[in-house]
């Protein structure tokens, strides 16, 4: 009785430990990597950007395929991370950012809870601009360069992708 109890408790270790490769290995493959680059004023680009990271990561999700799908925001890109309205400088809030602020602050706040995307904010131009870390939305990150970490990320075999 001891053989068969062991044999059957090696058998489901086994099938957890694959399943768990499987989970970090994409099923098909490695774990799939994107690193999205915000970097433009067009609010209705970046609105388009955050329904392309919705639909992969919802695909992933659905398919059990563990991922890590990021977001970099440098230049212009910083506005959508922050309610500050960034008077008096290039990056400004226009009238259409202004009116789809809330949309956008929810879809980017359920990608990151709901979702694990992670946003990382570009230290450069946050300082430049004279805001403050605690500015931005809670959960995100900040890095040195955001085009830097792009780089890294890329050499890390992260896939690039950017809005057109």
């Amino acid at each position: 009785m001891k053989k068969i109890v062991l044999a059957v408790t090696g058998l489901l270790m086994g099938l957890v430990l694959s399943a768990s490769a499987g989970a970090q290995m994409g099923m098909d493959g490695p774990k799939p990597k994107v690193v999205f680059h915000v970097d433009y004023p067009g609010v209705r680009r970046f609105s388009g950007q955050l329904t392309s990271v919705y639909n992969m990561v919802h695909h992933y999700r659905n398919q059990l395929i563990d991922y890590d799908v990021r977001i970099v925001a440098n230049s212009f890109g910083v506005r959508y991370f922050t309610d500050k309205p960034l008077e008096n400088t290039p990056f400004e809030a226009g009238k259409a950012l202004r009116e789809r602020r809330e949309d956008l602050r929810g879809r980017v706040k359920s990608l990151m809870s709901t979702y694990d995307v992670q946003v990382a904010i570009c230290d450069i131009t946050r300082e430049q601009l004279g805001i403050s870390k605690d500015a931005f939305y809670e959960g995100v990150t900040f890095v040195e360069s955001g085009v830097v970490e792009v780089a890294k990320l890329q050499q890390k075999g992260f896939a690039y992708i950017k809005a057109e």
